[in-house]
């Protein structure tokens, strides 16, 4: 990858994908409303063990097991996160955070969000 990619809150993001709730390594269960996800991988992928590109959901909540380790920023939105413990965490833009592979995590999408992530998974993608 020669392109330096940056992005700031607030930025259009490009095109996305659909990306459905539909992986069975990560068990999705949608618990409030009818959230919708799209993204893009915009470097690593199939064959890498690291990913990194734009994701962006609607209002809603869904648990699922996280895939890879995972920083991510928020570029626009608010999301709270809950982990399997009970332990809450609310985010909006400029904020960053980072999810563990193979914990069960509650997404509450409270607005519309779009966030930039970099993930790694030494089994690969």
């Amino acid at each position: 990858m020669n392109a330096r990619l940056t992005y700031k809150p607030g930025d259009d993001v490009g095109v996305l994908e659909p990306w459905p709730f539909t992986g069975e390594a990560s068990d999705y269960t949608i618990v409030r409303g009818s959230p919708q996800a799209s993204g893009r991988i915009d470097g690593g992928g199939p064959g890498h063990t690291w990913r990194l590109g734009i994701w962006r959901c609607t209002e809603g909540a869904f648990e699922c097991n996280e895939a890879s380790d995972e920083l991510q920023t928020v570029l626009s939105g608010r999301v709270r996160v809950v982990s399997a413990d009970g332990s809450a965490n609310e985010f909006g833009p400029g904020m960053s955070f980072f999810t563990r592979r193979g914990e069960r995590v509650t997404w509450d999408i409270l607005e519309d969000v779009t966030k930039v992530f970099y993930s790694l998974n030494q089994d690969g993608f």
